[in-house]
């Protein structure tokens, strides 16, 4: 016989369990290798991660700071013209009172414009209006000619900043009658 007329001999197929003796003879070393990769992965991003949190942290701090630090800065930058005027005034000490009356409405003015941009609002209940312990102070209770419980006169007007109480008004309540 020739060698071309000669079947080739088959050859032994390598069956799963072949192939699981043959990794299990190599494959503990690459095991723990592709393992140790994977682990050091995690521990960087795990890292990376921390560091991210810690940046975001201390920049949300910073932020927090400056806005404490410059809270009143618009506000203060509001009243400045309201200074501007009361060192004119003072500026002029023999001005005939009734220029003095005027300035003093116009600064007032300004006060009352510099508050309301800040969101300052006063707390002047007229008469009659229901009491109310949230935005008002009772000073005393006097008989009156309305129903009971109702603000009768404002002493001291009240202040809201932002919705929320400053100052309370004080009033006097009508009594029971």
């Amino acid at each position: 016989m020739s060698n071309n007329d000669a079947t080739p001999t088959p050859q032994p197929e390598a069956t799963p369990a072949a192939a699981n003796a043959a990794d299990a003879t190599t494959s503990p070393e690459a095991q723990l290798a592709q393992v140790q990769a994977q682990l050091n992965e995690a521990q960087d991003a795990f890292l990376r991660a921390k560091a991210e949190t810690e940046n975001v942290r201390r920049r949300a701090d910073e932020e927090i700071s400056k806005a404490r630090k410059f809270a009143v800065e618009s506000f203060a930058d509001s009243l400045l013209p309201v200074k501007d005027s009361l060192e004119a005034a003072i500026a002029m000490p023999d001005a005939p009172a009734q220029k003095v009356l005027e300035g003093v409405h116009a600064t007032l003015r300004q006060l009352s414009q510099a508050l309301e941009r800040n969101k300052v609002a006063e707390i002047n209940p007229p008469a009659g209006t229901k009491f109310d312990p949230h935005q008002h102070q009772a000073i005393s209770m006097v008989p009156a000619e309305q129903e009971a419980n109702t603000v009768v006169a404002v002493l001291q007007k009240g202040y809201l900043i932002a919705e929320r109480v400053l100052r309370p008004a004080l009033v006097t309540v009508a009594a029971p009658k």
